[in-house]
């Protein structure tokens, strides 16, 4: 399904994606989610907004929400750094991560910008969707500045964390938009110790107090989301391990920042990918996650169903659905509300998990534009190796215009993961917009 996107005179934008990731229409790139229930039932996503491949986030927050996990909304410019609706009056630098909190019957939007010295800020809202208003500057006692996130107990004491490589926390005051300085736990997570990077996000189960933040265990590049867990908010917390990592949602791939929320009895964790070949221009995604009997979390995968169930092979899955993406290909916008597969290379593959293929499917149609050389493209299930199903010829064209190709392919049945494998002379093979197979 696509979606035309006007924000232009709307409150919100309704967005039935139908639980499949990303969580977010196309052309709209909402980064490093904060998941939050509030007592009206709903689930809400707070969290950065990426509007260029140069530079992260951008002037102003859009808030996600949902009731059931498969159809979302929309409400942009609840936060503004700049323009008609600006609420920072000392600054004009970008907004990155958020969060939010319900304290005092008001809603508590915690932002930061690239400053790092003076960088965090609280505003204030009767709803959860604000308008937020009144961006005050939080005194972090000089303290540099980065990704705030807010714990409140069961006892009703808040807590506010931030930094990058050595995390902090603090009590914060019965007001909520002071902390007091005199309860600053600094090192409380270090990148040495915990594979801290930054992004702290900090919940509570069954008494044990889990801090998920960007994760730096695998390498040189901080694309998992990882735990640590201790009995007490302020710690000392012991490393758990992985929750997701993103890698290879894009060439580019390079961070990470979500959340763990419980909502209608399951547990998920938010997070985000990169596209366009560029560490910005991030979508937020979900994933549900299970507990073993000590506490520990399992590790998931990257999916294309996210918090739902498998895709349809019946329905039209739109090719940016990708989860998994090695070589050069991306994921692209092409126009408005519209995203394709791009820049695709000789041996490029891509891969959409779970596809539910009922009683069988034995036809498969890909919307392409053919290129250049054209190529190949291979269809595999379960494995980037796994059985062949499925082959389609795409000719080469100097000027190739947007066309369904349609080719059969071996009987299948039941849920796979299915990997399109292209192949051709080396470059300008195809842009793919969406695949679909059918039964005759």
């Amino acid at each position: 399904m696509k979606y035309l996107i006007s924000l232009c005179a709307l409150l919100f934008i309704g967005a039935a994606v139908n639980a499949q990731n990303p969580i977010v229409p196309p052309g709209i790139y909402i980064a490093d989610p904060s998941a939050r229930v509030w007592k009206d039932g709903k689930l809400y996503v707070y969290g950065s907004l990426d509007e260029s491949t140069t530079y992260y986030c951008s002037y102003k927050y859009h808030v996600l929400s949902t009731s059931d996990m498969e159809n979302w909304e929309m409400t942009p410019d609840v936060f503004n750094s700049r323009g008609d609706s600006d609420q920072v009056s000392y600054s004009d630098k970008e907004l990155y991560a958020p969060d939010c909190a319900h304290q005092n019957g008001n809603y508590y939007l915690y932002y930061c910008q690239p400053d790092r010295k003076g960088a965090e800020g609280v505003a204030v809202s009767d709803s959860p969707t604000g308008p937020f208003v009144d961006g005050n500057k939080m005194d972090l006692n000089g303290i540099e500045q980065i990704d705030p996130a807010v714990f409140i107990d069961d006892d009703g004491q808040a807590y506010y964390m931030w930094g990058q490589f050595e995390a902090k926390i603090a009590k914060l005051k019965d007001n909520m938009m002071e902390i007091d300085t005199s309860t600053i736990v600094e090192n409380v997570l270090t990148e040495k110790e915990h594979h801290f990077h930054e992004g702290n996000f900090m919940f509570k189960r069954n008494g044990i107090y889990y801090m998920v933040y960007t994760d730096m265990s695998r390498g040189n590049r901080p694309t998992c989301l990882g735990y640590s867990t201790s009995r007490s908010p302020m710690g000392p917390f012991k490393y758990g391990g992985v929750i997701i990592d993103n890698d290879h949602c894009d060439p580019a791939t390079w961070n990470n920042h979500g959340s763990v929320v419980q909502f209608g009895g399951q547990w998920y964790v938010f997070y985000h990918r990169s596209t366009h070949n560029s560490r910005m221009m991030r979508k937020a995604c979900v994933e549900p996650i299970g507990f073993n009997t000590d506490g520990s979390i399992n590790e998931v995968e990257m999916t294309s169903q996210g918090a739902g169930a498998p895709l349809s092979a019946f329905e039209q899955i739109d090719s940016e659905r990708a989860c998994l993406l090695y070589g050069n290909v991306r994921i692209q916008l092409f126009e408005p509300g519209n995203e394709k597969l791009a820049e695709i290379h000789n041996t490029d593959n891509v891969a959409y998990k779970y596809v539910d293929f009922q009683d069988g499917a034995d036809e498969i149609t890909l919307r392409v534009k053919p290129l250049k050389n054209g190529g190949t493209v291979i269809v595999r299930s379960d494995q980037p190796w796994g059985p062949i199903i499925g082959m389609v010829k795409v000719p080469g064209e100097l000027d190739g215009q947007w066309q369904t190709i349609t080719s059969k392919m071996k009987g299948t049945s039941g849920v796979h993961a299915i990997w399109l494998g292209f192949y051709g002379e080396d470059t300008q093979l195809m842009d793919l917009d969406w695949l679909v197979f059918n039964k005759h």
